[in-house]
């Protein structure tokens, strides 16, 4: 076994692989694209450092996803969060294959921060429940209460928004 720091080409690999997932888990946490950005420095200076040996690609990729989250965690919690950049002109930058696409994204967003990221890695990443779970460090019931009140809470949201665009026609 190696040990230590990865090589630059491993590790170039691993930024290129990664880095929009991480930006992804990182932005539905702080809905903020300035610090997604520096969660994913963050992220990719943490891998560069870790003594870890990867035994598989998908051991370095939960390992990326579960640092994702706990530095979103953390600089969601930090005393100087803030938002400057209102969501809605952020996703005006953002390209959807469908125009629905960008409405959803704005509800996911505008979900309690508990939702964003299970629902992130369920839907958008593909995690089984379970793994999703341990990857957010909560238990496997927690998760799926989670997924189940987001999936309500997003269908009144967009059952609510169709109605409104009917009335205004």
């Amino acid at each position: 076994e190696r040990g230590g720091p990865m090589e630059d080409n491993e590790f170039a690999a691993a930024v290129r692989r990664y880095t929009n997932t991480v930006y992804r888990i990182a932005l539905h946490s702080c809905k903020n694209p300035a610090d997604a950005e520096d969660i994913v420095q963050n992220v990719f200076l943490k891998l560069y450092r870790t003594p870890t040996d990867f035994e598989s690609e998908e051991h370095l990729r939960r390992w990326v996803i579960r640092v994702a989250v706990n530095e979103s965690k953390k600089l969601v919690s930090s005393a100087w969060f803030r938002k400057s950049v209102p969501l809605e002109d952020y996703a005006q930058t953002l390209e959807f294959a469908a125009p629905e696409e960008s409405g959803l994204f704005l509800a996911v967003m505008e979900l309690p921060k508990r939702y964003r990221v299970p629902v992130y890695l369920y839907y958008y990443e593909g995690y089984p429940a379970k793994e999703a779970a341990a990857l957010c460090g909560i238990k496997v019931s927690t998760m799926q209460t989670r997924l189940q009140r987001a999936r309500e809470k997003l269908k009144k949201k967009l059952c609510d928004g169709e109605r409104e665009n009917i009335h205004e026609n």
